[in-house]
């Protein structure tokens, strides 16, 4: 699959910049890198887009613009501690003080650039209908809640550390959902995610990574008010506590 990819573009782009710094050795002059945020963002926006707008064409690198900014530092931390798997990032973070990781997530959460169009995925109408129900009806017969529950009606994610779901690619989508089904992406416990992943069959994902990928997106893509939401699963990264009957 395509996520042989990610190293060698990882390795293109460390490759790039060794030789640039060889060059300006070889020739004696002073290199001077300019203390700026752009400047010490340069390893995020290379894959992220210049504004955190994403790479939509790859259909890997999410947009990180305009995203909840806790939960864009709370993704940091959890490549740092290891709670995510990807090398890359991993290595970037690691490094990384507690403040600048939230004024990294600030610089990106303050963000507003279009969005643009993901591939679109080749499926049926029956798995873009089911993608639809558990998109905004869940399947509680198998204990799935909608995705609008969390994520707002609108499904542009709700302040202060739940994400956006619209705008984001099928593959980076479904590739997540497998993540937390394989344990490659993890969140603080209760990890809900993990719960509802794990819920979910192959089928599922992939119907509503579609659904997801090709749903228009709305006027307004900011993220629903704080507390406009009331999560029916126990989320360790909201602090709520278990839902009656929630048996998770």
């Amino acid at each position: 699959m395509t996520t042989h990819l990610f190293p060698r573009r990882w390795a293109a782009l460390l490759l790039a910049g060794l030789l640039a710094a060889a060059a300006h050795a070889a020739d004696g002059t002073p290199r001077t890198v300019p203390d700026t945020l752009a400047q010490r963002i340069a390893s995020c926006t290379a894959c992220h887009g210049e504004h955190g707008e994403g790479s939509p064409g790859t259909g890997f690198f999410p947009r990180l613009a305009g995203k909840p900014a806790e939960y864009l530092a709370r993704q940091l931390h959890y490549f740092q501690r290891g709670l995510r798997k990807y090398g890359p990032m991993e290595y970037t973070v690691r490094p990384l003080t507690d403040a600048y990781m939230h004024e990294i997530a600030a610089y990106f959460a303050k963000q507003e650039v279009p969005y643009a169009p993901s591939p679109t995925p080749r499926v049926s109408a029956a798995q873009l209908a089911r993608g639809q129900a558990l998109t905004e009806h869940g399947d509680p017969a198998r204990k799935i809640p909608p995705c609008e529950a969390c994520h707002g009606s609108q499904l542009t994610g709700v302040e202060p550390s739940t994400p956006g779901l619209v705008g984001l690619p099928y593959d980076y989508v479904s590739s997540q959902l497998g993540s937390w089904r394989t344990g490659t992406r993890a969140a603080a416990a209760p990890d809900c995610m993990a719960t509802i992943a794990n819920r979910l069959t192959p089928d599922d994902i992939t119907a509503v990574s579609a659904w997801l990928a090709t749903r228009q997106l709305p006027a307004d893509m900011h993220a629903q008010p704080a507390g406009s939401v009331t999560p029916p699963l126990a989320c360790g990264v909201l602090g709520n506590a278990p839902a009656a009957g929630d048996g998770a």
